[in-house]
């Protein structure tokens, strides 16, 4: 079938649908179309639109609404500017106002909520009270009944949610949180139930990642970030609050001597063409002196050194070796305070000697 053909397929149902309405709208004050399409009769409100079986059949005052579907705004009485399109769209929907539902099923439950926008078929399906969502794909904020403020992009994104504020972007993003808030799942499904939570891409997709912005910026008053196995990023606390079972290190850090520093390049797949001539540590190697210097993979493999705890071992090194040279130099200080009265002492006796009387000499 050719394109023209096609597009011609297509616009007849909606040339159609648009000579009926324009044949409606020629007929009455108000277009409307369908058996109890917009309450004729009985509504006050104006400027409304209802083309459909039951499309706006129960409207008393609300005004400029357009429902287009069977039993699309079925239930509104005095909501206002809310646009249904698609069969049950918005079917529920009483004093809800400023609410878009296109798609069938799209936000068939609200009842008095409003600012929802839902785009695709079931989407905001259980939606009853909460105002501000924006649901787009099918079966999109499915679950949420009471919570508001939520985006969800894609089919099924944030699909059981109940919280508020979240965001889902993408299929099955955020699908997973149940009645957790202020979430940011982008290409995430979430691995259960959480709040407060950014989660961006999949571990089981996504193996690199690049963010403009960062290489060269100076942040001249910030801390490194870390990463942990998980994929968690964070800072590392140095605070006593969140610390327990501290100790002072004594001969914990002994055994960095028996550490091996390398040089090396990274293999071809693992570097970025620079090529550079590296220097640090073995992993493996760190593992069977530190364990716990180690950060091993999900396979219980060693993967890298947890290099910026060996600087405080190596502080606490250090000054144990400044300890014994300060020990070393009072020690010498008192060897030398020993010589030096010693010297002194064999002067005063040189002197005492050098004054006694020549012996007399035999005849």
């Amino acid at each position: 079938m050719s394109r023209q053909t096609k597009t011609r397929s297509w616009c007849q149902p909606l040339v159609l649908v648009t000579v009926l309405f324009l044949a409606a709208y020629a007929a009455q004050a108000q277009p409307y179309l369908g058996t109890g399409a917009g309450n004729p009769g009985v509504s006050t409100g104006a400027d409304n639109t209802a083309l459909g079986d039951n499309a706006l059949s129960s409207n008393t005052s609300g005004f400029f609404n357009t429902a287009v579907g069977f039993d699309a705004c079925r239930s509104n009485t005095s909501g206002f500017l809310n646009t249904a399109l698609g069969t049950f769209a918005l079917d529920a929907n009483t004093t809800g106002s400023v609410n878009t539902a296109i798609g069938a099923g799209a936000l068939p439950s609200n009842t008095t909520g409003s600012s929802n926008t839902a785009v695709g078929t079931d989407a905001l399906d259980s939606n009853t009270t909460a105002s501000a969502n924006t649901a787009v794909g099918y079966e999109a904020l499915f679950g949420t009944t009471t919570g508001g403020n939520n985006t969800a992009l894609g089919a099924n994104a944030l699909g059981h949610t109940s919280g508020s504020n979240n965001i889902g972007i993408g299929v099955l993003a955020g699908t997973n949180i149940a009645g957790g808030s202020y979430n940011i799942d982008i290409g995430n499904t979430a691995p259960g139930n959480e709040s407060n939570t950014i989660r961006i891409g999949d571990v089981n997709h996504q193996t690199a990642a690049f963010l403009a912005g960062v290489n060269g910026a100076t942040s001249a008053s910030g801390v490194a970030v870390y990463v942990d196995a998980s994929g968690q990023l964070g800072t590392v606390t140095s605070s006593l609050r969140f610390k327990e079972d501290v100790e002072t290190m004594g001969d914990a850090s002994r055994d960095l001597m028996k550490l091996r520093p390398v040089t090396f390049r990274y293999k071809a797949g693992y570097d970025d063409g620079s090529h550079l001539q590296q220097y640090g540590l073995i992993a493996e190697e760190v593992a069977k002196v530190y364990p716990e210097l180690v950060q091993y993979d999900d396979k219980g493999q060693p993967l890298t050194v947890r290099y910026h705890w060996i600087n405080t071992m190596l502080l606490n090194e250090v000054q144990k070796q400044h300890g014994k040279i300060e020990e070393q130099d009072a020690q010498l200080a008192r060897q030398k305070a020993q010589l030096e009265e010693q010297e002194a002492r064999l002067k005063r006796l040189e002197s005492l000697l050098g004054r006694q009387p020549e012996a007399a000499k035999a005849p």
